[in-house]
């Protein structure tokens, strides 16, 4: 409905003194930060007043000129070591949402809180809901929604390291608040608990866990919650020594669980930058996690420099010359106007392995004109090229289930593919 229009007339000498006094009030308490925050739209601003703030953080906002009534919300979380203009400036996000015209939220830490500035995963009393910084960031999320118009179905977090284990907390606690998550070189959610101590053991990937166990830590966090579940997005580097690689399978076995589908990916395809991404879907067909395993890179958030579409972010430390990592989120997401569904472009190669289990007996036999193929390579390297999958630690052959070992980047063996999709070991006599 359109407003009812009013015939202009001459201001009258009362009615401009009313003007000046208005516009110094409000001069004032702009300056002051008493009043509404005045902002100009396409501008990384910081935002003073949110909420109680329990969890002491700063907030920063970034609302495109593009964004229309009923936009998405994505709220990004930096690194240690970084600040919300870090990741402003070479994340890449704020492209997406000028082209897309979608809102952003940079939460940041303080060097009060954490002597490095790291978002606290680790620690209850700020990483559960209802709770610490991460009621806080959900503080900013419920600002947003009140200042713009956001679409409640769409709003979306992502995350770099310590960022990217709130990430996976946020996805936990609010589940009702957030649609899709993206963990970049993070933790699974609620894997440390009891301060920074309990952290090294999830950072150096050695806490061993059933998919069930994982899983119970994401849905206990939220209980009497049924869904539905946040989709998520993994991106890990191969070469990762200060987050061990071992998380992203340890956030596929926990969010898989959740949404209580199988670990054997439904595809697989290779993008650029040596990603490889593995896809699996929900039981409709649709993906709800996504995993993207990039070889060789160190600890960081992928990103491309380029004007291309898929090219995204500013390289510098922890922005890594790989991939556009926030290009396949956001695609993954919907954020494209494209539906939600996977964002990779490559032709997807359909996964025939059975449902993983440790104890399960083979599923079929080798056939007769089938021609055997070999693979030797590490365990970890193993899983990642689709021949066998990791469970609780220890890498198991696709199809036979053998138990290969432990899963790290030191054991190697070979395996010999007897049929498609069937794999057993084969050190010793694989042609």
């Amino acid at each position: 409905m359109q407003p009812p229009s009013f015939a202009r007339r001459p201001p009258t000498r009362a009615s401009l003194a009313l003007a000046v006094v208005l516009a110094a009030l409000t001069a004032f308490l702009v300056a002051t930060g008493s009043g509404q925050r005045a902002q100009a739209a396409g501008s990384l601003t910081q935002v003073p007043n949110f909420g109680s703030n329990p969890g002491a953080l700063q907030m920063y906002d970034y609302v495109p000129t593009s964004a229309q009534p009923n936009a998405p919300l994505v709220v990004a979380l930096h690194g240690c070591t970084q600040q919300a203009s870090d990741y402003y400036n070479d994340s890449g996000w704020p492209k997406y949402a000028d082209q897309w015209g979608f809102d952003l939220v940079f939460p940041q830490q303080t060097s009060a809180n954490n002597s490095l500035e790291c978002f606290d995963w680790f620690t209850s009393s700020d990483d559960t809901r209802g709770n610490g910084e991460a009621a806080s960031i959900i503080q900013m999320v419920q600002y947003m929604q009140a200042h713009y118009s956001i679409d409640a179905s769409r709003i979306y977090v992502t995350g770099l390291s310590a960022g990217g284990g709130m990430t996976a907390d946020l996805l936990a606690d609010y589940p009702d608040v957030f649609a899709a998550g993206s963990v970049d070189s993070g933790l699974p959610a609620q894997c440390a608990t009891a301060g920074s101590t309990s952290a090294s053991p999830c950072q150096s990937g050695t806490v061993n866990k059933t998919v069930a166990q994982w899983a119970a830590l994401a849905t206990n966090s939220d209980p009497g919650y049924s869904g539905p579940w946040p989709r998520v997005a993994i991106w890990q580097g191969t070469s990762d020594y200060t987050v061990n690689p071992a998380n992203a399978t340890d956030l596929m076995d926990q969010w898989t669980g959740v949404w209580g589908i199988s670990q054997t990916a439904s595809s697989t395809a290779s993008l650029t930058g040596g990603t490889t991404e593995s896809i699996y879907n929900d039981a409709s067909g649709k993906p709800a996690v996504e995993m993207y395993m990039i070889s060789g890179m160190g600890h960081g958030l992928a990103v491309n420099p380029g004007s291309g579409t898929a090219q995204c972010g500013t390289t510098g430390a922890y922005f890594l010359n790989y991939i556009c990592s926030t290009y396949y989120t956001a695609v993954f997401w919907g954020l494209n106007g494209s539906g939600s569904g996977s964002s990779s472009s490559a032709t997807a190669s359909p996964s025939t392995s059975p449902t993983p289990s440790a104890s399960a007996s083979p599923s079929s036999s080798p056939s007769s004109t089938w021609s055997p193929k070999c693979f030797t390579e590490s365990n970890y390297q193993q899983t990642v090229d689709g021949h066998a999958y990791q469970s609780g630690g220890y890498t198991y052959a696709n199809g036979s289930n053998q138990n290969m070992g432990l899963w790290n980047i030191y054991t190697v063996h070979t395996l010999e593919e007897t049929s498609s999709g069937y794999y057993v070991i084969a050190d010793a006599h694989c042609p």
